[in-house]
């Protein structure tokens, strides 16, 4: 297994820490409940993709690149943590988001602003169409003598997840050090890497802990074959033959709502609970979603009682500010 055999560049503020989450427990009932926060990883207010880019960033060195083009929606926090990490680095950056331009520059869109990233907006939601448009961009820019390095929708490649593969590894040495075994993972999933990573980390480092993804954008079909191929690759850059089955992917996508972005009520219940009761903010985008679907599991008696849990906090409160009018 050849994980430290890879370029990294150390941005993240590693090992994020673990709390137990004992109020919000007696609000919800359920297993005990631990919470990892990777919100506090750094990097422009942090959050998951910040280990992703220690990879990521650090093969867009090795290349000598110098201008990197993403994309993500006009609030991703994938977008942000690109455009602070490139500047951090020297590197230009031109993210181009999906959708129309809205009315009000804030949360991360401000923060994108702030970092002085290139803005374009795509026009359209359809990754599909916005990839191709990206791989034009950089040809365009290798014709001007320049050397773009192009990174899909969350940092969801092969290479990007291997920092959740190490953050299965930093997990397992904190649950040694705490006494704890843990039996579940809950993560909100999107594009796919993070869990990937997880799955891979699992397997390797913890084959009797299981990773629940809760689903913010994409069907149930769908992202398990999206799982499935960039766990599969993950790993065989490991060096390591693993298989991951669809239907051994534990995957819920009922608690998307009306599409992804667009904050739920019960998202916002479970953001306001979070805070209530342990002072710690969740987004309305992924982890509030995430944390609505793990109160519905606990309330339909998904997870045993006497399991020791681990919510992965992925980060995202920049997009709070940019949503004020669904908390009013």
């Amino acid at each position: 297994m050849r994980l430290a055999g890879f370029p990294r560049i150390r941005v993240a503020n590693l090992p994020t820490p673990l709390e137990e989450l004992r109020r919000f427990r007696q609000a919800i009932g359920g297993p005990r409940l631990f919470m990892k926060r990777d919100d506090n990883t750094g990097l422009a207010l942090g959050g998951n993709k910040a280990r992703k880019l220690e990879y990521l960033m650090a093969d867009a060195l090795e290349k000598q690149c110098d201008v990197v083009i993403t994309t993500g929606g006009p609030q991703s926090n994938h977008a942000r943590m690109v455009a602070a990490l490139a500047r951090q680095l020297g590197m230009e950056v031109i993210l181009l988001l999906t959708g129309e331009e809205p009315k009000d520059w804030r949360g991360n869109l401000l923060l994108d602003h702030i970092l002085g990233a290139q803005v374009i907006f795509a026009g359209t939601k359809d990754y599909d169409i916005v990839h191709p448009r990206m791989e034009a961009m950089a040809e365009e820019l290798r014709r001007q003598g320049r050397r773009p390095y192009v990174i899909p929708v969350g940092g969801a490649t092969p290479l990007g997840s291997l920092g959740y593969v190490q953050a299965i590894l930093e997990l397992m040495g904190q649950a040694t050090d705490r006494g704890v075994n843990f039996d579940y993972i809950v993560s909100a999933t999107g594009s796919g890497g993070t869990m990937s990573g997880m799955l891979v980390g699992a397997r390797i480092f913890a084959p009797n802990l299981k990773v629940v993804g809760i689903s913010v954008s994409r069907d149930r079909v769908s992202l398990t074959q999206r799982l499935c191929s960039i766990s599969e690759a993950a790993a065989s850059l490991l060096g390591v033959e693993l298989k991951f089955p669809a239907e051994e992917i534990d995957v819920f996508d009922q608690y998307i709502g009306e599409a992804y972005g667009i904050p739920t009520p019960e998202g916002l219940e479970a953001i306001k609970l979070l805070a209530k009761t342990e002072g710690i903010l969740l987004d309305p985008v992924y982890t509030g979603k995430a944390m609505a679907g793990y109160i519905d599991l606990v309330k339909k008696g998904y997870f045993p009682e006497k399991a020791n849990l681990v919510f992965f906090h992925t980060g995202g409160a920049p997009a709070l500010f940019a949503m004020e009018e669904y908390f009013r």
